[in-house]
């Protein structure tokens, strides 16, 4: 498995249990390995770098489960106090994090990039996150998170898509 050294060094300094598993790296991306490795999207959490366009410089990573939607317009946007922002694209989030699109994890960022955690999250027993690479995911208990310095629960980070009629 390879899972990031620094995201591991920060698992363990925080002292938080998970378990790690190998990914093919074609199927990183969450509804490829939702489907490729039985996880239900309810269970898979998927991290995003939202960076603020007016004013430039404001950033956080959000989490929220694969069957939901981030509210970027709405509650980040607010919560940010700015007046525009979107989905960081691949290369700002790599070079915000060091790591790619599709092993985006809350582990290892640098000191100062904000975790905010959609509180739906929380209610799970278990969830996959990245592990800072395409090859690896992470599975642990969410609860573990709650307090941890630099992260934050809130209600209605994501919303739930009403299907189409």
């Amino acid at each position: 498995m390879v899972a990031d050294p620094r995201v591991i060094a920060d698992l363990e300094s925080k002292g938080l249990s998970y378990e790690e598993m190998a990914c093919d790296p074609d199927l990183a991306d969450t509804a490829a390995f939702c489907e490729a490795y039985g996880v239900p999207l309810e269970k898979s959490a998927n991290a995003i770098l939202v960076a603020s366009r007016k004013p430039e410089g404001h950033n956080v990573v959000c989490v929220v489960l694969a069957h939901t939607r981030l509210d970027v317009n709405g509650t980040v946007r607010r919560r940010l106090d700015v007046r525009k922002v979107s989905f960081a694209p691949a290369e700002l989030t790599m070079e915000l994090t060091g790591q790619e699109i599709g092993g985006v994890t809350i582990f290892g960022l640098p000191d100062g990039l904000p975790v905010w955690l959609d509180s739906r999250v929380m209610d799970c027993d278990w969830v996959i996150v990245g592990a800072g690479s395409r090859s690896a995911k992470l599975r642990l208990d969410p609860t573990q998170l709650a307090g941890l310095p630099g992260y934050e629960v809130v209600d209605g980070l994501a919303t739930v898509p009403q299907p189409a009629s």
